[in-house]
This record gives C-alpha cells, sequence and structure tokens, in this order.
C-alpha cells in the first residue's frame, strides 16, 4: 500500500457534516460475497439507528429470522400533506469485496484526501446512504418536514440478489411502504461536462427512469458416460458447447424503447448533434457519435446473453453424463416476450433450460412531477444542466421495488467537481468520490425531498 502518498486533510472537525458520515459508514466492512457470506451489515444498521434516535427518530431494524446479521433499517418521515402519496428513498449498506493489496489507500479506513473520500461503498452507494442521513439528522434537529411523506429504507444484501434485503423487505414486510408512489435510489442524477459539436461544454445529467431485465438460466446437457477414447455422439459436453456457442454469438437485433430513445435523442440534441433514430444504422451512428456521454445505451439498444459459468466432468479420461452452465441475459425494456421466445429456439432440443433469476425490465414515467422534480433540482443547483433520462444495462433494488407498483428511478445526486475530479473505482481499486461532488449533491438531495 502507498498511502502515504497521498496527504490526508489535516481538521476533519472542519469536514462538512455529510463527509464526516460517509467516512463513518466506509469504516464498517459490509463486504457481501455471495448470499450466504457477508458481514458487518448489522453493526452498521445500528449505528444508523443510534444516529437516527439521537435526533428523534424512531427507526425499525429489521432482518429475515433465518439471518439476523443481515439488518436494514427502516424509517417513515411523515410529510407535511398526508393525502399526497409517499416516496421512497433507499440505498443499500453492502459492499463488493476489495483486494487491500491493490489499493493506494486502506479500502476501510475512510481516508480523506486529494479532494475525494477514498473506500469500498465510497461511490456505490455509501455516498448516498451518508447523504440521505444527513437529511434525516438535519430534519431532526430543525423540525423541517417534507411535503410528503418519505420512507427510507437503508438495506442489506444488494450486491447479490436481494433475498435478505430489498427482496425479503418487499416479500415479507410490504406494509412499510404502504402508499409509496414513487422511488429514488442509485445510479443517476450525476452532473458531468461533455463537449458540444462547437467545441464548448455542456453540463449534462441522466436520470435513471429504468434498467433492462435480468434473465438468468442455468442449461444442462444430459448424455450417456464413457471412456474418454471411445468418443460418440451423445456427449452431453459437446450438447452444451453448441448450445453455447449459438446463445453467446447470437447477435440480438436493435430494440429501441421509448426511454432509450427519450436519453439518445436528448444527448444529441444537448451535445449539438443530429441523429436520425429511425433505423438500425442511425442508432448505431448515434452511439458512435455520442460514446460515452450516453453511457450504457449501447447496451441498452439490444438484449444479451453472456455464458459465465460452466460445469462439467471430473477426469480428462472419462465423458460426464452431465455438463451446464449459466448465462447471464439481459433484456430491454419492452422486448421480453421477444427474448423469452428466443432462448429455447438457441438451446436447441438437446440441452434442458431453467431460469434461475427472471426480474423482467423495469420503467418508471418521464412525464408527471416525479422526473419534472428531480430535474428542477439538479438545475436550481446547477443552473444550465440538461437532466436526460436513462436506462441502467444491470440491476439495482429498483427491480424488488417496483414489484410493488412503484416507479423506480435512479436518482443518487452529485454535482460537478470545481477541480474536475469524478467519482471513480466502482466494483474496483481505489474507489472515491470527490469531497464537493457530496457535498452539492447533498444539496440537491435535500431541495428535491423537501420539494416534490
Amino acid at each position: 500500500m502507498c498511502s502515504a502518498s497521498l496527504p490526508r486533510v489535516p481538521d476533519a472537525s472542519a469536514e462538512p457534516e455529510v463527509v464526516g458520515l460517509l467516512r463513518r459508514l466506509i469504516a464498517f466492512d459490509t463486504t457481501n460475497r455471495s448470499p450466504g457470506d457477508a458481514e458487518g451489515e448489522l453493526d452498521c444498521a445500528r449505528w444508523l439507528v443510534g444516529r437516527l434516535q439521537e435526533v428523534g427518530w424512531e427507526p425499525l431494524l429489521i432482518a429475515p429470522d433465518d439471518a439476523p446479521e443481515r439488518a436494514s433499517v427502516v424509517l417513515r418521515v411523515t410529510g407535511r400533506d398526508r393525502t399526497l402519496p409517499a416516496l421512497l428513498v433507499h440505498a443499500h449498506l453492502d459492499v463488493v469485496p476489495a483486494e487491500p493489496e491493490q489499493w493506494s489507500v486502506p479500502p476501510f479506513a475512510g481516508v480523506v484526501a486529494d479532494g475525494h473520500v477514498w473506500g469500498r461503498g465510497a461511490a456505490d452507494m455509501k455516498d448516498m446512504a451518508a447523504a440521505t442521513l444527513a437529511v434525516l439528522l438535519d430534519w431532526g434537529r430543525s423540525g423541517r418536514r417534507p411535503r410528503r411523506d418519505v420512507v427510507v429504507a437503508f438495506v442489506a444484501d444488494e450486491e447479490t440478489d436481494g433475498r435478505f434485503g430489498a427482496r425479503w423487505l418487499v416479500e415479507q414486510h410490504a406494509g412499510l411502504f404502504t402508499g409509496v408512489e414513487a422511488a429514488i435510489g442509485e445510479s443517476g442524477g450525476m452532473v458531468e461536462e461533455w463537449p458540444h459539436r462547437d467545441g464548448h461544454r455542456v453540463r449534462l445529467a441522466r436520470v435513471a427512469a429504468g434498467e433492462r431485465g435480468t434473465l438468468h438460466v442455468r442449461l444442462t446437457a444430459r448424455g450417456t458416460s464413457g471412456h474418454g477414447s471411445r468418443p460418440h455422439e451423445d456427449n452431453a459436453v459437446l450438447a452444451l458447447v453448441d448450445a453455447l456457442h449459438r446463445i453467446g454469438h447470437h447477435r440480438w437485433p436493435i430494440h429501441l424503447s421509448p426511454l432509450v430513445r427519450a436519453q439518445l435523442a436528448g444527448t444529441a440534441e444537448a451535445l449539438g448533434h443530429p441523429v436520425d433514430l429511425d433505423d438500425d444504422a442511425g442508432v448505431e451512428r448515434a452511439l458512435e457519435l455520442l460514446g460515452p456521454a450516453v453511457d450504457a445505451a449501447r447496451y441498452t439498444v439490444r438484449a444479451a446473453t453472456t455464458p459465465t459459468v460452466l460445469q462439467a466432468g471430473y477426469k480428462v479420461n472419462v465423458i460426464p453424463g452431465t455438463a451446464s452452465a449459466e448465462v447471464d441475459v439481459r433484456c430491454p425494456p419492452g422486448y421480453l416476450d421477444q427474448v423469452v421466445a428466443r432462448l429455447p429456439e438457441l438451446v436447441g432440443d438437446r440441452v434442458e433450460l431453467e431460469h434461475t433469476v427472471f426480474e423482467p425490465p423495469v420503467q418508471a414515467p418521464l412525464d408527471g412531477p416525479w422526473f419534472a422534480a428531480m430535474v428542477e433540482a439538479v438545475t436550481a443547483e446547477t443552473p444550465g444542466t440538461v437532466v436526460v433520462p436513462g436506462c441502467l444495462g444491470g440491476g439495482t433494488d429498483a427491480k424488488a421495488f417496483s414489484s410493488l407498483g412503484i416507479a423506480c428511478y435512479g436518482f443518487s445526486p452529485l454535482t460537478l467537481d470545481p477541480a474536475g475530479r469524478t467519482p471513480g473505482g466502482v466494483h474496483g481499486v481505489d474507489e472515491r468520490v470527490p469531497v464537493a461532488s457530496l457535498v452539492g449533491g447533498t444539496r440537491v438531495l435535500t431541495r428535491f425531498l423537501e420539494r416534490v
């Protein structure tokens, strides 16, 4: 480790409150390695409960009976107008593993240096948890309240499948979310700068209003065992390999959902690029022109079938009787039926197909008060910012909460850093978030929650 190369902020007492909250959250090692191998969430949840109780709130600490260490915290803040539908704010407490030997700083030290807060979870998504907590602490101390009821959920287990977190809450405690019409969570609301066609810089923020579906499948081929020196046609490994070749190399057609169309068109207009999205060639050209400014759009315009796990055999001179594989299948909004119908055709008759995860795509409205309030909150803090909708290529806890009929958005705002620093290292090395972006994002979040 080379942490000595990064200067520490000398006076932590001068930090904005949200920075100290994030540092403390990072210090809880809430690593989630697999559904049955996680740690730290209970200690983190207990700390959150204590901080909230200090300012008069009565949060609920809740966990499955068979996994009491996988704890979540839920709090409902009563709004000034109980006739309005409620809003959910959710942030997960768990993080992916970190390899300390590869980091410049200890991943769970909550180091502040070079204008960033460093540590595992700094940008995914303890920054949003810290900002939300900062708002709640301020409300508790000041007595201010939002217009409508706000339900806050700090949840466990997002980094695997949510079976001990959001999914469990939805399946076992749906009553906690009574009256909730919309939700905000991770992956959206960060202000960035991109070059305009004529050379000036444009401020752009993307709010996630949908996610591709996650349709993981397990493929199993069965055949006749035998001696490796005597090949035969009924070979499970060959049947599986043939199926994987078909499914892995299949080029899914472009399916431009209204959401992704709005993202491409809005980004192109903001950056001064004329585009034609009425045919596949035009879509491909738009993706090439706009590049990183449209983030995951190159993936969200089509389905994907990616083989990721293979299991077969136990000895080199034995033909096994079974072979299996897992395939990560992602489906754009509005394309579920086509994917479900095509998968068995690609796999073929010799291989069994089983869905291990079946989470359809989710979409939220772009018209109405929710999206408009996010736009207003961002542009009030950073005037001139263009806010466009977007679609996530992966998945979040929004899939669980959307099953309750809640319109889920990705909105965990971060503002521009004056020195040009940006978040980095998500799920990788040296994860970090700029201090200025975190502080500005907390102001955006506060404005949104109080005015929506």
